[in-house]
């Protein structure tokens, strides 16, 4: 598996020289500055690649943008809205420019409105360190009692309902917008500067749309775009919801094993593939990660390798969690590297050219001199070192066993 890194660009707190320090052998990027529906222009891509592969002296770096994370699908296109058509035109046309700068792994994901969703960004961990987490009870108070929503008493046990309704009592000013600021910060382009009148003003927009609608959706946009990544050379992958489960009354389509097994039969090309987070993923108790690769291995174009740890309380399917150390949460590590080095074998001996998986160790814990450093959310220097070189000491006892 190549090892890759997850970069935000000349803005991140992380040089090209610290991952190259860590061992990185490519590098995972997006354009962010560019919105949702408007064309990656080759010149803004070159530029991108231009300061993946230079160090912060001007030297080269030996680092390539190896993997896109993501061209993001724009709402207009999940809900099929105004200007649909020209959003799709633009999708494919970012697609040829990115083949035409030579590459190759797009990952994408097709979450309404919210991306990924944490109740607290720093939460105190026992050795000192700190976690993203998601609290089932904070997350409630929030649509309950502070985003007001109107159907939301609905969507959760009663028990679930009087725990939030007394969390949120227990909670002043201050600690309420904070919740509402680290619940917004999944929300794309927000920045924690979304009203939640702006949030409620969105989540109308998906009124009509249920689950089955937005898999329709999702297909039609895959049944445009992935022909073209076929012809251009392009591995599209999808990630998973993240948690796997509704949130706010949004459907979420793509939580599952069964979710994948039908996206892929629906538009059955190469091109459309899987994002494999184990983070994600192994949310839900039932997620059986050696199982996945095994049935699915074929069609993962890409590899989130991270953990989370479920907590109580539990509503049904929903669940609370926190990040957890790469080797420490509910997924068998060892076990799923050996299954997606098992699947790289097959690759090889099949032929293939896409045998080399690319992985990144997602996500991390703040832990030493991240905790005074200013890195994005859940993307910390010192807590993805340590879970990347768990990764690869895992790797190299596999292949040399």
């Amino acid at each position: 598996m190549k090892q890759t890194w997850r970069w935000f660009g000349p803005h991140d707190t992380i040089s090209t020289a610290d991952m190259r320090q860590c061992g990185v052998e490519g590098v995972v990027s997006a354009l962010h500055h560019i919105q949702p529906g408007a064309v990656w222009s080759q010149n803004e891509i070159k530029k991108r690649q231009a300061q993946i592969s230079t160090l912060p002296d001007g030297t080269p770096s030996g680092l390539a943008w190896d993997v896109v994370e993501s061209l993001p699908v724009s709402e207009t296109i999940k809900t099929k809205g105004p200007d649909y058509t020209t959003h799709i035109a633009n999708y494919i046309e970012s697609l040829r420019n990115l083949a035409a700068c030579g590459i190759e792994v797009l990952c994408y994901n097709f979450m309404p409105i919210l991306d990924w969703t944490r109740t607290d960004l720093h939460r105190a961990m026992d050795h000192g360190g700190t976690a993203m987490s998601f609290n089932l009870i904070d997350f409630v108070a929030f649509d309950v009692h502070i985003l007001e929503r109107g159907a939301a008493s609905d969507d959760y046990s009663t028990d679930t309902l009087a725990q939030a309704a007394e969390r949120f009592a227990g909670l002043d000013t201050a600690a309420r917008k904070q919740l509402q600021n680290n619940i917004i910060a999944g929300l794309p382009g927000a920045n924690d500067a979304w009203s939640l009148q702006e949030v409620r003003d969105n989540l109308a927009t998906y009124a009509d749309i249920d689950a089955a609608k937005l898999f329709s959706n999702m297909i039609d946009f895959l049944a445009q775009v992935a022909p073209v990544a076929q012809e251009v050379g392009i591995r599209m992958c999808c990630h998973p919801d993240d948690p796997p489960f509704p949130l706010l009354g949004l459907p979420r389509i793509m939580s599952t094993q069964a979710d994948y097994t039908r996206l892929i039969a629906d538009v059955d090309l190469d091109a459309n593939g899987i994002t494999f987070c184990t983070g994600s993923l192994g949310v839900d108790p039932d997620f059986d990660g050696p199982q996945f690769i095994r049935d699915l291995g074929h069609r993962i174009h890409f590899a989130h390798l991270r953990n989370t740890k479920r907590e109580m309380p539990h509503d049904g399917k929903r669940t609370s969690f926190h990040e957890a150390p790469h080797l420490g949460g509910d997924t068998n590590m060892v076990a799923v590297m050996r299954a997606l080095l098992d699947e790289e074998a097959k690759r090889r001996a099949s032929g293939r050219t896409d045998h080399s998986i690319p992985m990144r160790p997602d996500h991390g814990q703040n832990i030493l001199d991240d905790l005074t450093r200013d890195s994005m959310p859940g993307y910390p220097l010192i807590g993805r070192m340590r879970g990347l070189a768990e990764l690869r000491g895992i790797m190299a006892a596999l292949l040399d066993a």
